[in-house]
């Protein structure tokens, strides 16, 4: 039997455990916003967006992280930019600025014949080398989560709900808004070197996905998604271990596999069938936005 706790005697083992752990819980708090905003293409672009910044600092000989912050930062910048403008929509300025950090990105690399970073570990993640400072630095990127996802809760749900309402309660979509995107890169920036730029948007969606059939409350699906992803970090990091299989995409195996069989076995769990498709704001905005169904 010494085989099944085997893995947990590995230290690099215990830290990408508790690493993935910490990007589930910013990950499930930041996707059910996600999901129920329907901006899943933002993270995708976010997390693309951080080539340039990657390849740039690889090639001035600093931290690759910088440089991708720097970059998904100028991204997210330019998205509120570009719909504050009101000429374009919001999925149109994200395609263009997707493709054109994308392009900027390989241009970069394509011009330095010296550019050594693992383009696997850029997409996917290298889990399994994070070391104490960066287990620091989701500590406190997961922190920060919960607190601004906390304070910013009722103007979350009344930009959901209809912005004409939250306007007259004087909730300000336009900050929800901005701050929700400043959330997402957070959590695309924070979990890059865990799952990469690529598998994030696997995080942020999946548990949250799969946690949807079971609760109509957001703060309790934002809970259940936690749960969901940090089963998915010990799902696939364990299929790593016995079948050697890549950390990242394990984990975002796994954490697809919850979301696809959770509706199967909500439909079979008799005291959830009622509020499987229940929406989340089923009650007044007035109710809503107090706090008593959200």
């Amino acid at each position: 039997m010494s085989w099944l706790i085997e893995p947990f005697t590995a230290d690099f083992f215990l830290r990408a455990l508790l690493g993935g752990a910490l990007v589930a819980v910013i990950c499930g708090v930041v996707g059910t916003w996600v999901v129920v905003r329907g901006m899943a293409f933002l993270g995708e672009a976010i997390g693309h967006g951080m080539l340039p910044g990657v390849a740039l600092a690889t090639m001035l000989g600093v931290p690759a992280m910088a440089g991708g912050a720097v970059s998904a930062v100028i991204m997210s910048a330019l998205i509120g930019a570009l719909q504050k403008r009101g000429r374009l929509s919001y999925d149109t300025s994200i395609g263009l600025l997707f493709v054109a950090m994308l392009s900027l990105g390989v241009i970069i690399v394509s011009h330095s014949r010296t550019f050594a970073t693992d383009a696997t570990a850029m997409l996917f993640g290298d889990i399994l080398a994070l070391k104490t400072l960066d287990l620091i630095g989701l500590l406190g990127a997961a922190l920060v989560t919960i607190v601004v996802a906390a304070a910013l809760h009722r103007n979350f749900v009344a930009a959901a709900f209809d912005t004409r309402i939250a306007k007259t309660l004087g909730l300000r979509p336009q900050v929800a808004q901005l701050a929700l995107v400043g959330l997402v890169t957070l959590a695309v920036v924070s979990s890059y070197q865990a799952v990469g730029s690529l598998l994030v948007v696997g995080l942020l969606l999946a548990p949250a996905v799969a946690a949807t059939p079971w609760t109509a409350s957001i703060p309790t699906r934002m809970m259940l998604a936690v749960v969901f992803g940090v089963l998915a970090v010990g799902a696939g990091l364990l299929c790593s271990w016995y079948a050697g299989t890549a950390a990242g995409a394990s984990i975002a195996a796994a954490a697809i596999a919850f979301a696809a069989l959770s509706p199967l076995a909500a439909r079979f769990t008799p005291a959830r069938r009622s509020t499987s498709h229940q929406p989340i704001t089923t009650a007044s905005p007035q109710a809503s936005f107090s706090g008593k169904n959200s």
